[in-house]
């Protein structure tokens, strides 16, 4: 009976010490899966912030500002989207591109080590859309800086300041001398451009939904004040000058004694500028540096000028951070 009764003991330690050496080696395999684990995550996140860069206004941008700027470089060309507004951005009689945003632009992004400048034409309501698509890298429009605008796209400083102009039959048969004549007259339409600033300043003026016509572009909106469709057009006073001179139809003037808008007592003039995808701060502090100096030597005003611009239309030290700021 000793003899069994040792044997057991024998045999239960035995089988003790295979179950702790099982244990033992349980144990070391988790740790070993744990710090194999560990060195993976470490290593994904080591990965992930190397490829997050820094762009040159100290935003993470993922590299995709520097690489809009280099590649242009590179490449040699950049393509900018425009609408066809004389005398902003349009095709001249030869079918040359040109216009002030378009000759402000061409001559910076030169300097910049940018040569060509390719165009892609779209409706004005389209422009932001297009930019955001990547279809262009540049809006060169004209655009008005607003802060609902400032939320989807990123402005260079402005390149100038105008008011607002509106066209009628000749003799102005109807009286309209501001946007509340307009509201105050239920019978009187106006033509006004999709997507344009000038939709949210007769609205505040009180004209309806159903005064609106709403066109495409300029050459509609000639089209249908000329046929009657509308008794007024509007759209930036150097715009309209210029489409009114091409059109050279005698039956249609301006309306010299025209009132400015204002909304919430503040004035409507706006600030044009080039606009920028949101995270292209490197290209768009590129353009602002050159732009400066254009502004300081006198070299903005002598590209205005050659488009009905004056000395009154420059944009003065207003920057675009302060046309961003809702209480602009």
């Amino acid at each position: 009976m000793e003899m069994t009764s040792s044997r057991i003991h024998v045999s239960l330690l035995s089988v003790r010490k295979k179950r702790s050496e099982r244990l033992v080696e349980r144990n070391v395999r988790k740790k070993w899966m744990m710090l194999i684990l560990a060195t993976m995550l470490l290593l994904t996140a080591c990965s992930e912030n190397g490829s997050s860069g820094k762009n040159d206004g100290g935003q993470t941008d993922n590299g995709n500002a520097a690489s809009t700027l280099e590649k242009a470089k590179e490449q040699g060309y950049i393509t900018i989207g425009f609408a066809g507004e004389n005398p902003y951005a349009y095709k001249d009689e030869n079918g040359e591109l040109t216009g002030e945003a378009v000759e402000i632009a061409r001559t910076i992004l030169k300097r910049l080590g940018i040569e060509e400048m390719r165009a892609e034409l779209t409706e004005f309501s389209g422009l932001i859309a297009g930019l955001q698509a990547k279809r262009f890298d540049i809006i060169a429009a004209g655009m008005f800086i607003n802060p609902e605008r400032c939320e989807a796209v990123l402005f260079a400083n402005p390149e100038y300041s105008i008011g607002e102009g509106l066209a009628v039959k000749a003799g102005n048969p109807l009286n309209l001398t501001s946007y509340k004549a307009i509201a105050e007259n239920k019978d009187a339409k106006v033509a006004v451009m999709s997507g344009a600033v000038e939709i949210g300043y007769l609205e505040a003026s009180g004209v309806t939904e159903a005064q609106m016509v709403i066109v495409p572009d300029q050459d509609a909106a000639i089209s249908a004040l000329q046929s009657g469709r509308a008794d007024a057009m509007t759209m930036t006073g150097p715009a309209l000058q210029s489409r009114l001179d091409q059109a050279g139809d005698e039956g249609l003037e301006r309306v010299m004694d025209f009132e400015q808008p204002t909304v919430d007592g503040n004035s409507v003039r706006g600030y044009g500028a080039s606009a920028f995808r949101l995270d292209d701060v490197s290209l768009q502090e590129a353009f602002n540096t050159e732009l400066d100096a254009m502004k300081e030597n006198g070299e903005l005003l002598q590209i205005l000028q050659q488009f009905g611009f004056t000395e009154q239309e420059l944009p003065g030290d207003v920057t675009a951070p302060q046309l961003c700021s809702p209480q602009a």
